[in-house]
């Protein structure tokens, strides 16, 4: 009987001490349900991302009556369109004249919302717009015109609140419209923030930066910017590198900050669709696309029709494609559904009424992870119309990658 017992007491102590041995480690023990086979990397490809560009002035609701009424009564619109259209994305415009689309600690209310830049429209558009896409399966990416403050005349009064109004330093007026300035940090921390807050306080899927940058012809506004620069540099860049390098860093900022405020908001650029044009505009696409840490998505403007004679679509699609690319950087493409059944570029829109529908399958033939569509307003354009049709007619019938 004892020799029976000594070997199971052994068996116990043995146990026991192995209990304690993983209790003192300071490395938590985990075990693996059987039932759990989900690995980092999903062997499933991402959905293809169909979506459309939603501005501020579609949203205008300034001369209605019961604003929050038309203001919700547009969005429900545009939304039952997009579920009839098999989109999965909106776009929507919430920065377009440093100010914004909800209540915000840095910008001022959108004049859009109430007709006065500054007021309270008594609800939140933007979570408004975010509950209603998310409850019909839409993704909401946030657009953010970065360093507009007005145009030549919207909005025709800046409110006291306005970052403007309280602190000129950080803009530039230039040929009648202002610009927060791109050399000026305080500018810059402003922009930072803005798009931080964002992602912050709403379930937003991505924010997306539109193709302003430096404003085209901009002389030479900052000029003290730049000599205060090399004053303080051993080995100063030229005035173009030193624009871009000041873009840049906007742009690597604006990552680190939504991607420390919701690791889930993704944020890319819309650029101009001709690859040498943002030279002008200072935007180092280049950098951005072949060098992690700027974006997680390009969506480049190919407003071209098929037989555009300054620029193809399929030409202007072969530049990006051929452009280097960081791991992980995903692709769509802006496509000018406003140019449907038009006499646009040199009247080839004019030619057939299924392009739209030729360079989605263009894209996708060529492994592009989406388009979008400029702009929702096209899809009750007389002029758009035909056109509008066969491509959601394609979109609804046609499988997708």
């Amino acid at each position: 009987m004892i020799r029976r017992i000594i070997p199971i007491l052994l068996a116990f102590v043995f146990l026991a001490a192995s209990i304690v041995y993983v209790s003192d480690t300071k490395q938590p023990v985990k075990l693996k349900d059987e039932g759990d086979i989900s690995t980092s990397e999903s062997d499933e490809p991402a959905e293809e991302l169909r979506g459309v560009w939603v501005t501020y002035m579609t949203l205008d609701v300034e001369s209605e009556s019961d604003k929050e009424s038309a203001f919700k009564s547009k969005v429900d619109s545009i939304i039952e369109d997009m579920k009839a259209f098999d989109l999965n994305t909106m776009i929507v415009q919430v920065r377009p004249f440093s100010d914004a689309l909800y209540r915000s600690r840095y910008y001022p209310w959108s004049h859009i919302l109430t007709g006065s830049q500054g007021e309270d429209p008594g609800y939140d558009p933007l979570g408004y717009i975010i509950e209603k896409a998310h409850n019909s399966d839409i993704k909401v990416h946030a657009w953010i015109n970065p360093y507009r403050i007005t145009t030549a005349n919207t909005p025709t009064t800046l409110s006291d609140d306005n970052p403007y109004v309280k602190d000129n330093d950080i803009g530039v007026e230039i040929n009648g419209a202002l610009y927060l300035d791109p050399s000026s940090d305080k500018a810059r921390r402003l922009i930072v923030n803005g798009a931080a807050e964002i992602a912050e306080k709403y379930d937003v899927d991505g924010i997306q930066f539109d193709d302003y940058f430096y404003p085209p012809d901009c002389g030479d506004f900052d000029s003290k910017a730049y000599e205060a620069y090399r004053a303080d540099t051993n080995s100063p860049l030229s005035l173009d590198d030193f624009r871009k390098d000041n873009v840049n860093k906007l742009i690597k900022a604006v990552y680190e900050a939504v991607h420390k405020a919701n690791r889930d908001t993704v944020f890319g650029i819309s650029p101009q669709g001709h690859l040498s044009n943002n030279e002008g505009l200072y935007a180092d696409v280049r950098t951005w696309c072949k060098e992690g840490g700027y974006i997680d998505y390009i969506c480049p403007q190919l407003y071209f029709s098929l037989d555009n004679p300054a620029l193809t679509f399929e030409e202007g699609l072969q530049d990006w494609l051929e452009t280097e690319k960081h791991q992980g950087l995903d692709m769509y493409i802006g496509l000018p559904a406003y140019k449907a059944g038009t006499d646009a570029d040199e009247g080839t829109w004019l030619d057939n009424d299924d392009i739209l529908e030729t360079e989605i399958d263009i894209l996708r033939e060529k492994g592009c992870q989406g388009f979008v569509l400029y702009s929702y307003d096209s899809f009750h354009n007389e002029d758009n119309s035909a056109e509008i049709q066969n491509v959601m007619n394609y979109l609804t019938t046609s499988p997708t990658q």
